[in-house]
C-alpha cells in the first residue's frame, strides 16, 4: 500500500531526537579527544624539560671528574646545583645528592659518591635520576581514569674517547725530549729565562693569532680561540722576544691578579688561587682548608682555570733559525704559582699526567694521535 505524504513526514519527525543524541555523543567524544591531545602534548613538553635538566645536570657533574676523590664531591655538587636551577611545569626541579651516582663503566654498576671515592682514579661516568614528578591531568581525567601522572627522566654523561683535536690551548710550547719523557707530578720550566738552551731570540712563545704583546696577553689569559691537532698539517709561527710583561699579565689573571686593563669579568680567576700547592693538593682542596684561597670579594672564580692545555714540540723543532713549529701532542699542566716579576717571565708548571676533563675539543677520524690522559664531558644517554 502506498504511504501517504503525511505518514512519511511523521516518521521523519520521529527520527529527529536520535540524530540530536548522536550529535551530542559525537561532540562529547571530540571534546574528550581534544582534551586528551592537550594533556598528552603537555606531558611531552614536561618530559622534554625534565630530560633537558637531567642532561645538563649530568654534563655538569661529568665536567668535574678529575681522577681524585674531591672531584667526585665537586661533580655531585655541580649536578645538584645545576638541576635545582631548572624549572618544570612552572615549578622547581629539586634533587638530592643521592640522585647523583658514579660508575667506572657506562653500563654500571652506579654507586654513591662515598663508594666512588675509593675508585676515583677510574670513575668516568655520572648518572642523574630525577625522582617522579606529579603532572596534573586537566582535560582528560575521565578518559585516563586519574587526575595526575608521574613523570621521571634519567641521564648519563661521562668522559669522551681520547681526543686528537684540542681547543683553548695557551700559546706556549713545551720542549719535550722523547728520550727523557715527562713524569707525572714533576714540575717543569715551560718557558725559560733568556739564555737557556732554547735558540736565542725565541723563548717558547707561539704566535697563532698575532705577534703583538696584546695577542699573547689575551691568549694566555683565556686560551687560543682556535682548534688544533697534532701532526704535520698544522704549524704555528713562533714569537721572537721575551715578552715577560704580557706573559705575566695573561697567566696571572688565573690567580686573580690583573694589569694592563684586564678584569675579572672578562678573565675570571680560578676558584682556588692558593699558590705553591701541587695538583694533588689542588684537586683535593676544599673551601676553608689550608690548601684553599678564594679570589677577592666580588670576583667569581671558575674551577680548573689553573689547568692549562699546552702543545708539546719535539726538541729538534727548536733548532737555531726555526720560526715555525709542529705540534706532536698536547698535555695538561697545573700552574702552581704566579709568574714572578722582572724581565724573565719564567713559567713553571706541574705535568698532570692523569685523565682529566680539559674543555673543548674532539676526535677526528683519521686525524693525529690521541692523548689518553685528556677527555671531554659528553652525554651518553
Amino acid at each position: 500500500m502506498k504511504r501517504t505524504q503525511s505518514e512519511a513526514h511523521s516518521d521523519r519527525k520521529g527520527e529527529r531526537g536520535s540524530v540530536l543524541a548522536m550529535g551530542a555523543f559525537g561532540m562529547l567524544a571530540l571534546i574528550l579527544a581534544l582534551g586528551l591531545c592537550v594533556d598528552v602534548s603537555h606531558w611531552y613538553v614536561v618530559k622534554a624539560e625534565l630530560q633537558n635538566a637531567a642532561d645538563a645536570s649530568a654534563l655538569a657533574g661529568a665536567s668535574a671528574l678529575n681522577s681524585a676523590p674531591a672531584g667526585i664531591d665537586e661533580a655531585q655538587q655541580r649536578a645538584v646545583a645545576l638541576m635545582n636551577n631548572y624549572e618544570f611545569n612552572n615549578t622547581g626541579v629539586t634533587i638530592t645528592p643521592e640522585s647523583v651516582k658514579f660508575a667506572v663503566n657506562q653500563d654500571g654498576p652506579y654507586v654513591s659518591a662515598a663508594d666512588a671515592k675509593s675508585v676515583a682514579d677510574d670513575v668516568r661516568f655520572v648518572s642523574v635520576d630525577i625522582p617522579s614528578k606529579t603532572v596534573g591531568v586537566y582535560f582528560a581525567a575521565s578518559a585516563v581514569g586519574k587526575n595526575s601522572v608521574e613523570l621521571t627522566q634519567k641521564a648519563v654523561a661521562g668522559m669522551s674517547v681520547p681526543p686528537n683535536v684540542f681547543c683553548e690551548w695557551i700559546p706556549l710550547a713545551v720542549i719535550d725530549d722523547t728520550a727523557n719523557p715527562m713524569i707525572p707530578g714533576q714540575t717543569y720550566t715551560i718557558r725559560s729565562d733568556p739564555g737557556g738552551f732554547v735558540s736565542p731570540g725565541n723563548y717558547q712563545i707561539l704566535a697563532p693569532t698575532g705577534k703583538g704583546g696584546s695577542a699573547d696577553r689575551e691568549d694566555l689569559a683565556k686560551g687560543v680561540n682556535e682548534c688544533a691537532e697534532p701532526g704535520e698539517s698544522y704549524t704555528v709561527e713562533t714569537k721572537p722576544g721575551v715578552s715577560a710583561g704580557p706573559v705575566r699579565q695573561g697567566l696571572n689573571t688565573r690567580f686573580d691578579e690583573y694589569a694592563a686593563g684586564m678584569s675579572a669579568d672578562d678573565y675570571p680567576p680560578d676558584t682556588n688561587v692558593k699558590e705553591d700547592i701541587t695538583w694533588d693538593q689542588y684537586s683535593n682542596a676544599t673551601p676553608g682548608s689550608s690548601n684553599w684561597q678564594s679570589p677577592k670579594a666580588g670576583h667569581v672564580g671558575v674551577s680548573m682555570r689553573r689547568v692549562v692545555l699546552i702543545p708539546m714540540v719535539k726538541l729538534s723543532e727548536f733548532d737555531p733559525g726555526r720560526d715555525t713549529v709542529t705540534f706532536y701532542k698536547f698535555a695538561a699542566f697545573f700552574l702552581q704559582a704566579k709568574v714572578d716579576g722582572g724581565s724573565g717571565g719564567e713559567v713553571k708548571a706541574e705535568y698532570i699526567g692523569e685523565r682529566i676533563m680539559f674543555g673543548k675539543g674532539g676526535f677526528k677520524p683519521g686525524g693525529g694521535p690521541v692523548n689518553p690522559q685528556l677527555a671531554q664531558p659528553v652525554l651518553y644517554r
